[in-house]
């Protein structure tokens, strides 16, 4: 890594991570790993509401995470990016080998935290 890569605009990838930093929104995304779900099946699996769950997925929608496949009048969202499992998958090996001591930071500890 060159000083020029280390001083470029962090500015997308802060927009990417604080997407991803919503409790909620990650759950939905989590949930969207597994396949395509509707708002109802991620109302009912995460037990938030429905007006809730739809302004997360518009906003992931708007991201360019996930992506709507409309079929009769109802809509199934799935990621619109299979990178996003991978960067998941590369969290969790991080927080493992970190001990998920990151749950413990005074400024972005879980334990004021919760969907």
């Amino acid at each position: 890594m060159t000083i020029d890569n280390c001083v470029t605009d962090a500015g997308p990838a802060v927009a990417l991570f604080n997407s991803l930093g919503d409790p909620a929104r990650l759950a939905i995304i989590r949930c969207l790993t597994i396949g395509e779900q509707r708002v109802r099946d991620l109302v009912e699996q995460l037990g938030l509401a429905q007006s809730t769950v739809s302004a997360h997925v518009a906003c992931l929608r708007d991201c360019g995470l996930v992506e709507g496949r409309a079929e009769g009048r109802q809509t199934f969202y799935s990621l619109s990016r299979p990178e996003l499992i991978d960067l998941l998958a590369s969290a969790e090996t991080l927080l493992a080998a970190t001990g998920y001591k990151v749950a413990l930071c005074q400024n972005y500890g879980t334990a004021k935290r919760s969907i």
